[in-house]
């Protein structure tokens, strides 16, 4: 990766190693580390896409981050994919819900919507965010 991200969504799951799982193979991420404990909890994942990192973990951890996070509702992430429908054929052949066919938006962005296994909403489109 030529440089780090300066915002990274970190996720927890009830079951962290499931959602690695889908996320790399039905939605094409890449396991940048992974750090589990002797029980088998994932204590911390990074997973990658092109320049972008979102960071995941199980729900059952200790420590503050995870307690604050322990209730947390389902959330939205907007990932950038140059090949809107096959990313989406992908993800169909996958198994994954589907909650939007890839759509031409008013804002100039073909994208697509799918759930998680958790109930988090992920959004794959050609649009790219001009922060800054």
């Amino acid at each position: 990766m030529a440089s780090s991200p300066t915002i990274t969504p970190t996720l927890l799951y009830d079951d962290a190693k499931a959602a690695i799982r889908q996320l790399t193979e039905a939605f094409g991420f890449k396991e940048a580390a992974l750090y589990e404990s002797e029980g088998g909890v994932v204590e911390h994942c990074e997973l990658t896409y092109g320049n972008g990192v979102v960071m995941l973990g199980s729900k059952s951890r200790d420590g503050v981050f995870a307690k604050a996070m322990a209730q947390s509702g389902p959330t939205g992430l907007f990932i950038h994919v140059d090949d809107v429908d096959g990313h989406h054929r992908h993800a169909v052949e996958q198994g994954v819900e589907i909650l939007m066919p890839p759509t031409d938006q008013d804002y100039g962005s073909r994208d697509y919507m799918a759930r998680d296994l958790e109930g988090n909403v992920w959004s794959f489109g050609d649009y790219s965010p001009q922060g800054g």
